[in-house]
């Protein structure tokens, strides 16, 4: 019982740490270019913490082709980044003024 008990306890730290570590935080960019068929975009950006990154511009798939059609080339804004099985992704995508 108190076997289990400790077991408990240590998956929940462990999991209450992970979500910590993995928090995306937002980073400021442009819009280079628009790819649909391919599913991806080019952003000019600052840095990404998450990431380990620093300000570039790169080519970044979309977790969902829906956030290609919020934006253009040209457009100022703040998008969240990810690894998704290994490939960089743009999961989240706001114009900003």
């Amino acid at each position: 019982m108190l076997r289990r008990a400790l077991l408990s306890a240590s998956a929940i730290c462990i999991f209450t740490t992970g979500e910590t570590w993995a928090q995306v935080a937002p980073v400021n960019g442009e819009v280079v270019k628009i790819d649909e068929a391919a599913g991806k975009m080019t952003l000019r950006h600052g840095p990404i913490k998450n990431l380990d990154m620093d300000g570039m511009t790169m080519v970044f798939r979309v977790a969902d082709p829906v956030l290609l059609a919020k934006v253009r080339a040209g457009d100022r804004v703040t998008f969240e980044a990810d690894r998704i099985n290994g490939a960089l992704t743009v999961t989240k995508i706001d114009k900003t003024r």
